[in-house]
């Protein structure tokens, strides 16, 4: 007789621990660690650099005072517009952590508690979360293209122009 396996849904969440692991590569890798965070009441950030629900805050020890990632929320202070904040933010609204520099990070569900048709502009709450753009050239089909034959017979495609590069983000700077 086998004992039956215990369903996944037990145990603690694993996205504090992840959030947490990210973090420590990004700054073992000398990047800047930001999150992507979904606003409602439960969060408590600057409401007016709040966009579509969501804020992108710097979490690295630089633009921190007093970071504690910890399993049921992240908490510290930065300074917005030359004045300290508390910021507070649970864990499950973290919808996103990753390095400033490459874009390289984790994307996470939106929280439970966000309404239906809350997903930031562009978006949907079941399609994943879009990785960034690669970098360097790349081949693409233009609309109405056919694929080119080369000398060697693999087929090339048509050169599209790169996309616009995504909007500037806020960034929060320590000030001592």
């Amino acid at each position: 007789m086998t004992t039956p396996i215990a369903p996944a849904t037990s145990g603690t969440s694993t996205r504090p621990y992840l959030i947490r692991a990210l973090h420590d590569w990004c700054t073992d890798n000398g990047f800047t660690p930001y999150i992507a965070v979904f606003v409602d009441e439960a969060v408590r950030v600057p409401k007016e650099y709040v966009k579509n629900n969501e804020i992108v805050l710097n979490v690295g020890f630089e633009a921190t005072s007093a970071l504690k990632l910890g399993n049921e929320t992240i908490e510290f202070k930065a300074r917005f517009g030359g004045s300290s904040r508390e910021i507070v933010v649970p864990i499950d609204h973290v919808i996103a952590i990753y390095a400033r520099e490459n874009g390289q990070g984790m994307a996470f569900p939106m929280p439970a508690s966000a309404p239906a048709g809350s997903a930031p502009e562009g978006e949907s709450e079941t399609a994943p979360a879009r990785p960034p753009a690669a970098r360097g050239p790349r081949l693409a089909r233009s609309e109405g293209s056919s694929p080119k034959a080369t000398r060697g017979g693999d087929v090339a495609e048509a050169d599209t122009p790169p996309p616009d590069p995504p909007p500037k983000r806020p960034s929060l700077k320590r000030v001592k």
